[in-house]
Protein backbone atom coordinates (compact mmCIF):
# COMPACT_ATOMS: atom_id res chain seq x y z
CA UNK A 1 0.00 0.00 0.00
CA UNK A 2 2.80 2.40 0.84
CA UNK A 3 4.45 1.69 -2.52
CA UNK A 4 1.22 2.49 -4.35
CA UNK A 5 0.51 5.57 -2.24
CA UNK A 6 3.98 7.02 -2.81
CA UNK A 7 4.02 6.22 -6.51
CA UNK A 8 6.79 3.61 -6.43
CA UNK A 9 4.65 0.87 -7.96
CA UNK A 10 3.82 1.93 -11.52
CA UNK A 11 2.82 0.43 -14.84
CA UNK A 12 5.09 0.49 -17.88
CA UNK A 13 3.61 3.79 -19.03
CA UNK A 14 4.27 5.39 -15.66
CA UNK A 15 0.67 5.38 -14.51
CA UNK A 16 -0.62 3.78 -11.34
CA UNK A 17 -1.28 0.10 -12.11
CA UNK A 18 -4.67 -1.49 -11.72
CA UNK A 19 -4.10 -4.45 -9.44
CA UNK A 20 -6.48 -7.38 -9.31
CA UNK A 21 -6.62 -10.08 -6.67
CA UNK A 22 -6.93 -13.75 -7.63
CA UNK A 23 -9.48 -14.37 -4.88
CA UNK A 24 -9.79 -18.08 -5.54
CA UNK A 25 -6.01 -18.50 -5.20
CA UNK A 26 -5.96 -16.44 -2.00
CA UNK A 27 -8.67 -18.55 -0.40
CA UNK A 28 -7.06 -21.80 -1.59
CA UNK A 29 -3.80 -20.74 0.05
CA UNK A 30 -5.62 -19.89 3.26
CA UNK A 31 -7.31 -23.30 3.36
CA UNK A 32 -4.02 -25.05 2.59
CA UNK A 33 -2.22 -23.31 5.44
CA UNK A 34 -5.15 -23.89 7.79
CA UNK A 35 -5.00 -27.60 7.02
CA UNK A 36 -1.26 -27.56 7.71
CA UNK A 37 -1.68 -26.24 11.26
CA UNK A 38 -4.92 -28.10 12.03
CA UNK A 39 -3.28 -31.31 13.37
CA UNK A 40 -2.09 -29.44 16.46
CA UNK A 41 -5.73 -29.15 17.61
CA UNK A 42 -7.07 -32.36 16.05
CA UNK A 43 -8.49 -35.48 17.64
CA UNK A 44 -5.54 -37.39 16.23
CA UNK A 45 -3.13 -35.02 17.95
CA UNK A 46 -4.89 -35.46 21.28
CA UNK A 47 -4.88 -39.23 20.91
CA UNK A 48 -1.19 -39.21 20.03
CA UNK A 49 -0.52 -37.31 23.27
CA UNK A 50 -2.09 -40.18 25.22
CA UNK A 51 -5.68 -39.03 25.64
CA UNK A 52 -8.68 -41.27 25.00
CA UNK A 53 -10.74 -39.46 22.37
CA UNK A 54 -14.45 -40.11 21.83
CA UNK A 55 -16.00 -38.31 18.88
CA UNK A 56 -19.74 -37.73 19.14
CA UNK A 57 -22.46 -35.70 20.85
CA UNK A 58 -21.90 -35.77 24.61
CA UNK A 59 -24.31 -34.93 27.41
CA UNK A 60 -24.20 -35.13 31.17
CA UNK A 61 -26.36 -37.85 32.71
CA UNK A 62 -25.47 -37.01 36.31
CA UNK A 63 -23.10 -34.98 38.46
CA UNK A 64 -20.15 -37.22 37.58
CA UNK A 65 -21.17 -39.00 34.37
CA UNK A 66 -21.18 -38.17 30.67
CA UNK A 67 -22.84 -40.18 27.90
CA UNK A 68 -21.28 -40.19 24.44
CA UNK A 69 -22.24 -42.57 21.64
CA UNK A 70 -24.44 -44.43 24.16
CA UNK A 71 -21.41 -45.10 26.35
CA UNK A 72 -21.34 -43.78 29.91
CA UNK A 73 -18.07 -42.29 31.13
CA UNK A 74 -17.53 -41.54 34.81
CA UNK A 75 -15.21 -38.70 35.85
CA UNK A 76 -13.59 -37.14 38.89
CA UNK A 77 -13.10 -33.83 37.11
CA UNK A 78 -14.54 -32.52 33.85
CA UNK A 79 -13.87 -29.45 31.73
CA UNK A 80 -16.53 -28.05 29.41
CA UNK A 81 -14.85 -26.41 26.41
CA UNK A 82 -17.65 -26.34 23.84
CA UNK A 83 -16.87 -22.83 22.64
CA UNK A 84 -19.33 -20.53 20.95
CA UNK A 85 -20.87 -19.73 17.60
CA UNK A 86 -21.99 -16.65 15.75
CA UNK A 87 -25.06 -15.04 17.30
CA UNK A 88 -27.80 -14.65 14.68
CA UNK A 89 -30.38 -11.96 15.51
CA UNK A 90 -34.09 -12.80 15.12
CA UNK A 91 -34.51 -10.50 12.13
CA UNK A 92 -37.47 -11.49 9.92
CA UNK A 93 -36.23 -13.43 6.89
CA UNK A 94 -32.65 -13.81 8.13
CA UNK A 95 -32.86 -17.43 9.28
CA UNK A 96 -33.96 -18.55 5.80
CA UNK A 97 -31.44 -16.35 3.97
CA UNK A 98 -28.09 -17.64 2.65
CA UNK A 99 -26.01 -15.48 4.99
CA UNK A 100 -22.44 -16.29 6.05
CA UNK A 101 -20.67 -16.15 9.41
CA UNK A 102 -17.02 -16.38 10.43
CA UNK A 103 -17.45 -20.17 10.29
CA UNK A 104 -18.62 -20.30 6.65
CA UNK A 105 -17.13 -17.18 5.07
CA UNK A 106 -13.88 -18.96 4.24
CA UNK A 107 -15.70 -21.42 1.99
CA UNK A 108 -16.16 -18.73 -0.65
CA UNK A 109 -14.30 -19.40 -3.90
CA UNK A 110 -15.33 -16.24 -5.74
CA UNK A 111 -15.27 -12.61 -4.63
CA UNK A 112 -18.75 -11.19 -3.99
CA UNK A 113 -19.28 -7.87 -5.81
CA UNK A 114 -21.14 -6.41 -2.82
CA UNK A 115 -20.88 -7.39 0.83
CA UNK A 116 -22.89 -6.11 3.76
CA UNK A 117 -21.43 -6.67 7.22
CA UNK A 118 -23.99 -6.82 10.00
CA UNK A 119 -22.12 -5.78 13.14
CA UNK A 120 -19.10 -3.61 13.93
CA UNK A 121 -17.04 -5.73 16.29
CA UNK A 122 -13.64 -7.31 15.75
CA UNK A 123 -14.68 -9.94 13.20
CA UNK A 124 -16.80 -7.44 11.29
CA UNK A 125 -13.99 -4.91 11.03
CA UNK A 126 -11.32 -7.43 10.06
CA UNK A 127 -13.44 -8.97 7.30
CA UNK A 128 -14.83 -5.66 6.05
CA UNK A 129 -11.33 -4.31 5.43
CA UNK A 130 -10.04 -7.57 3.95
CA UNK A 131 -12.87 -7.91 1.43
CA UNK A 132 -12.68 -4.23 0.53
CA UNK A 133 -8.97 -4.73 -0.20
CA UNK A 134 -9.84 -7.74 -2.37
CA UNK A 135 -12.22 -5.56 -4.37
CA UNK A 136 -15.71 -6.01 -2.90
CA UNK A 137 -17.98 -3.02 -2.32
CA UNK A 138 -18.40 -3.31 1.47
CA UNK A 139 -21.00 -1.65 3.69
CA UNK A 140 -20.97 -2.02 7.48
CA UNK A 141 -24.26 -1.69 9.35
CA UNK A 142 -23.65 -0.64 12.96
CA UNK A 143 -26.31 -0.19 15.61
CA UNK A 144 -23.73 1.17 18.06
CA UNK A 145 -20.12 2.36 17.98
CA UNK A 146 -17.49 0.55 15.95
CA UNK A 147 -15.32 -1.63 18.23
CA UNK A 148 -17.42 -0.37 21.12
CA UNK A 149 -15.24 -2.02 23.79
CA UNK A 150 -12.09 -0.18 22.69
CA UNK A 151 -10.83 3.34 23.40
CA UNK A 152 -12.47 6.16 21.38
CA UNK A 153 -9.17 7.07 19.69
CA UNK A 154 -8.74 3.46 18.57
CA UNK A 155 -12.25 3.33 17.17
CA UNK A 156 -11.72 6.55 15.25
CA UNK A 157 -8.45 5.28 13.76
CA UNK A 158 -10.08 2.08 12.51
CA UNK A 159 -13.04 3.87 10.96
CA UNK A 160 -10.71 6.31 9.23
CA UNK A 161 -8.54 3.49 7.86
CA UNK A 162 -11.47 1.42 6.62
CA UNK A 163 -13.14 4.40 4.99
CA UNK A 164 -9.86 5.11 3.19
CA UNK A 165 -10.04 1.53 1.87
CA UNK A 166 -13.53 2.13 0.52
CA UNK A 167 -15.66 0.68 3.32
CA UNK A 168 -18.94 2.53 3.87
CA UNK A 169 -20.44 2.80 7.36
CA UNK A 170 -24.13 3.20 8.14
CA UNK A 171 -24.59 3.92 11.85
CA UNK A 172 -27.61 3.82 14.13
CA UNK A 173 -29.43 1.42 11.84
CA UNK A 174 -31.87 -1.42 12.42
CA UNK A 175 -32.40 -4.21 9.92
CA UNK A 176 -36.17 -4.64 9.70
CA UNK A 177 -36.19 -7.53 7.25
CA UNK A 178 -33.92 -9.64 5.06
CA UNK A 179 -35.38 -10.67 1.71
CA UNK A 180 -33.83 -13.43 -0.39
CA UNK A 181 -34.23 -12.36 -4.00
CA UNK A 182 -32.13 -15.24 -5.32
CA UNK A 183 -31.00 -18.34 -3.45
CA UNK A 184 -27.46 -19.69 -3.70
CA UNK A 185 -27.11 -21.17 -7.21
CA UNK A 186 -25.71 -24.67 -7.70
CA UNK A 187 -22.57 -23.11 -9.13
CA UNK A 188 -20.36 -22.29 -6.09
CA UNK A 189 -18.82 -19.42 -8.04
CA UNK A 190 -22.21 -17.76 -8.49
CA UNK A 191 -23.91 -15.70 -5.80
CA UNK A 192 -27.26 -15.36 -4.10
CA UNK A 193 -28.94 -11.95 -4.02
CA UNK A 194 -30.23 -10.43 -0.78
CA UNK A 195 -32.12 -7.26 0.05
CA UNK A 196 -31.99 -5.67 3.51
CA UNK A 197 -34.86 -3.42 4.53
CA UNK A 198 -33.50 -0.81 6.92
CA UNK A 199 -34.82 1.60 9.51
CA UNK A 200 -33.09 4.21 11.59
CA UNK A 201 -34.11 7.69 10.60
CA UNK A 202 -32.50 10.38 8.47
CA UNK A 203 -29.45 9.52 6.43
CA UNK A 204 -30.11 5.77 6.52
CA UNK A 205 -30.92 4.18 3.15
CA UNK A 206 -34.28 2.44 2.91
CA UNK A 207 -32.74 -0.76 1.59
CA UNK A 208 -29.48 -2.35 0.51
CA UNK A 209 -28.79 -5.23 -1.86
CA UNK A 210 -25.79 -7.51 -1.67
CA UNK A 211 -24.40 -10.82 -2.84
CA UNK A 212 -22.87 -11.65 0.54
CA UNK A 213 -24.28 -10.88 4.00
CA UNK A 214 -21.81 -11.44 6.83
CA UNK A 215 -23.53 -11.75 10.22
CA UNK A 216 -21.02 -10.64 12.86
CA UNK A 217 -23.21 -9.46 15.73
CA UNK A 218 -21.48 -11.27 18.57
CA UNK A 219 -21.09 -14.78 19.95
CA UNK A 220 -23.46 -17.28 21.55
CA UNK A 221 -22.14 -19.97 23.92
CA UNK A 222 -22.61 -23.61 22.90
CA UNK A 223 -24.50 -24.92 25.92
CA UNK A 224 -27.66 -26.41 24.44
CA UNK A 225 -28.14 -30.16 24.65
CA UNK A 226 -25.30 -30.76 27.11
CA UNK A 227 -27.50 -31.96 29.95
CA UNK A 228 -26.14 -29.28 32.27
CA UNK A 229 -29.15 -29.47 34.57
CA UNK A 230 -28.54 -33.19 35.11
CA UNK A 231 -25.00 -32.35 36.21
CA UNK A 232 -26.12 -29.53 38.51
CA UNK A 233 -24.28 -26.95 36.39
CA UNK A 234 -25.87 -23.49 36.50
CA UNK A 235 -26.13 -21.76 33.15
CA UNK A 236 -27.92 -19.15 31.08
CA UNK A 237 -28.38 -19.84 27.39
CA UNK A 238 -27.39 -16.31 26.34
CA UNK A 239 -24.54 -15.71 28.77
CA UNK A 240 -23.15 -19.23 29.12
CA UNK A 241 -22.05 -21.38 32.06
CA UNK A 242 -21.62 -19.63 35.40
CA UNK A 243 -18.14 -20.07 36.88
CA UNK A 244 -16.36 -18.84 39.98
CA UNK A 245 -12.94 -17.20 40.08
CA UNK A 246 -11.26 -20.61 40.00
CA UNK A 247 -13.09 -21.56 36.81
CA UNK A 248 -15.35 -24.07 38.58
CA UNK A 249 -19.07 -24.31 37.93
CA UNK A 250 -21.83 -24.81 40.51
CA UNK A 251 -20.79 -28.48 40.38
CA UNK A 252 -17.29 -28.48 41.93
CA UNK A 253 -16.29 -31.44 39.76
CA UNK A 254 -16.94 -29.48 36.58
CA UNK A 255 -15.01 -26.53 35.13
CA UNK A 256 -15.80 -24.39 32.08
CA UNK A 257 -13.35 -22.49 29.87
CA UNK A 258 -13.50 -20.25 26.83
CA UNK A 259 -16.52 -18.92 24.97
CA UNK A 260 -18.99 -21.25 26.72
CA UNK A 261 -18.22 -19.63 30.09
CA UNK A 262 -20.13 -16.56 31.25
CA UNK A 263 -18.53 -13.26 32.15
CA UNK A 264 -15.15 -13.70 30.45
CA UNK A 265 -13.75 -12.00 27.31
CA UNK A 266 -14.41 -14.13 24.25
CA UNK A 267 -10.98 -14.18 22.66
CA UNK A 268 -8.88 -17.16 21.58
CA UNK A 269 -5.98 -16.38 23.89
CA UNK A 270 -8.31 -16.05 26.87
CA UNK A 271 -9.58 -19.56 26.19
CA UNK A 272 -6.02 -20.87 26.15
CA UNK A 273 -5.13 -19.23 29.46
CA UNK A 274 -8.34 -20.49 31.06
CA UNK A 275 -7.49 -24.02 29.90
CA UNK A 276 -4.16 -23.81 31.74
CA UNK A 277 -5.97 -22.54 34.81
CA UNK A 278 -8.50 -25.38 34.72
CA UNK A 279 -5.75 -28.01 34.47
CA UNK A 280 -3.85 -26.56 37.42
CA UNK A 281 -6.92 -26.12 39.61
CA UNK A 282 -8.80 -29.30 38.72
CA UNK A 283 -5.89 -31.74 38.66
CA UNK A 284 -3.37 -30.22 41.03
CA UNK A 285 -5.55 -28.34 43.50
CA UNK A 286 -3.94 -24.98 42.77
CA UNK A 287 -5.71 -21.66 43.27
CA UNK A 288 -5.20 -19.87 39.97
CA UNK A 289 -7.79 -17.15 39.54
CA UNK A 290 -9.57 -16.01 36.40
CA UNK A 291 -9.48 -12.43 37.71
CA UNK A 292 -5.68 -12.54 37.88
CA UNK A 293 -5.21 -13.43 34.21
CA UNK A 294 -3.60 -10.67 32.14
CA UNK A 295 -4.38 -11.58 28.54
CA UNK A 296 -3.89 -9.23 25.56
CA UNK A 297 -6.30 -9.04 22.63
CA UNK A 298 -5.89 -7.77 19.08
CA UNK A 299 -8.07 -6.68 16.19
CA UNK A 300 -6.13 -7.47 13.01
CA UNK A 301 -7.13 -4.53 10.89
CA UNK A 302 -4.61 -2.15 9.31
CA UNK A 303 -3.64 -0.53 11.62
CA UNK A 304 -3.96 -3.20 14.27
CA UNK A 305 -5.68 -2.40 17.57
CA UNK A 306 -4.20 -4.25 20.53
CA UNK A 307 -5.28 -3.91 24.14
CA UNK A 308 -4.67 -5.41 27.53
CA UNK A 309 -6.34 -4.85 30.88
CA UNK A 310 -8.73 -1.97 31.51
CA UNK A 311 -9.86 0.78 29.19
CA UNK A 312 -10.74 4.17 30.66
CA UNK A 313 -14.43 3.26 30.54
CA UNK A 314 -13.72 -0.06 32.30
CA UNK A 315 -11.78 1.78 35.00
CA UNK A 316 -14.59 4.27 35.55
CA UNK A 317 -17.16 1.48 35.76
CA UNK A 318 -15.01 -0.38 38.29
CA UNK A 319 -14.35 2.77 40.32
CA UNK A 320 -10.62 2.61 39.62
CA UNK A 321 -8.97 6.05 39.44
CA UNK A 322 -6.28 6.17 36.76
CA UNK A 323 -3.70 8.43 35.21
CA UNK A 324 -3.58 8.08 31.42
CA UNK A 325 -0.40 8.58 29.41
CA UNK A 326 -0.87 8.99 25.65
CA UNK A 327 1.64 9.29 22.84
CA UNK A 328 1.25 9.64 19.09
CA UNK A 329 3.50 7.51 16.89
CA UNK A 330 3.51 9.80 13.86
CA UNK A 331 7.03 11.04 14.71
CA UNK A 332 8.42 7.58 15.45
CA UNK A 333 11.34 6.75 13.12
CA UNK A 334 10.17 3.25 12.25
CA UNK A 335 6.62 4.41 11.57
CA UNK A 336 7.96 7.08 9.22
CA UNK A 337 10.35 4.73 7.40
CA UNK A 338 7.65 2.11 6.90
CA UNK A 339 5.35 4.68 5.33
CA UNK A 340 2.81 4.56 8.17
CA UNK A 341 3.16 8.15 9.38
CA UNK A 342 0.04 9.37 7.55
CA UNK A 343 -2.09 6.94 9.55
CA UNK A 344 -0.20 7.84 12.69
CA UNK A 345 -0.75 5.49 15.56
CA UNK A 346 -1.20 5.89 19.28
CA UNK A 347 -0.18 4.33 22.56
CA UNK A 348 -2.30 4.86 25.67
CA UNK A 349 -1.27 3.45 29.05
CA UNK A 350 -3.41 3.64 32.18
CA UNK A 351 -1.83 3.51 35.62
CA UNK A 352 -3.49 3.44 39.01
CA UNK A 353 -3.81 7.01 40.22
CA UNK A 354 -0.54 8.48 41.49
CA UNK A 355 1.36 5.21 40.97
CA UNK A 356 3.33 3.49 38.21
CA UNK A 357 1.18 0.34 38.38
CA UNK A 358 -0.12 -0.34 34.87
CA UNK A 359 -3.76 -1.46 34.78
CA UNK A 360 -4.42 -1.25 31.04
CA UNK A 361 -3.11 -0.16 27.67
CA UNK A 362 -4.11 0.24 24.02
CA UNK A 363 -1.83 0.39 21.00
CA UNK A 364 -2.97 1.38 17.51
CA UNK A 365 -0.25 0.76 14.95
CA UNK A 366 1.13 -1.65 12.41
CA UNK A 367 2.35 -4.57 14.52
CA UNK A 368 0.38 -3.48 17.58
CA UNK A 369 -0.30 -7.14 18.34
CA UNK A 370 3.42 -7.59 18.97
CA UNK A 371 3.97 -4.28 20.75
CA UNK A 372 1.25 -4.98 23.32
CA UNK A 373 3.16 -8.01 24.59
CA UNK A 374 5.78 -5.77 26.20
CA UNK A 375 3.10 -3.96 28.18
CA UNK A 376 1.45 -7.27 29.05
CA UNK A 377 4.73 -8.60 30.43
CA UNK A 378 5.22 -5.43 32.47
CA UNK A 379 1.74 -5.85 33.98
CA UNK A 380 2.31 -9.53 34.76
CA UNK A 381 5.69 -8.80 36.38
CA UNK A 382 4.53 -5.69 38.23
CA UNK A 383 6.96 -3.46 36.38
CA UNK A 384 5.88 0.20 36.20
Amino acid sequence: RAALAEGFLVAADGTAPKLEVDFDAVMARMRRLRAHIAPADSHEGSAAAGAHVYQGWARFSGPDTVVVNERTLRFKKCVIATGGRAAVPPTPGLAAAPYVTNATLYNLTALPPRMVVLGAGVIGMEMAQAFAAFGSQVTVLARSAVLSKEEPAAREAVVKALEADGVAFVSGVDVKEVQTLRQQPDDPRAFPLLKLVLGGGGGVPAELECEALLVATGRTPNVDGLGLDAAGVAHCGKEGIAIDDLGATSNPRVYAVGDCAAGVPRFTHMSGEMAKLAVQNALFGDGWKVSSLVVPRCCYTEPEVASVGLTRRDAEAAGVAVDTYSSSLEHNDRVILEGQAAGGGIVEIHCSKDTDTIVGATVVAAGAGNIINEVTLAMQAGVG
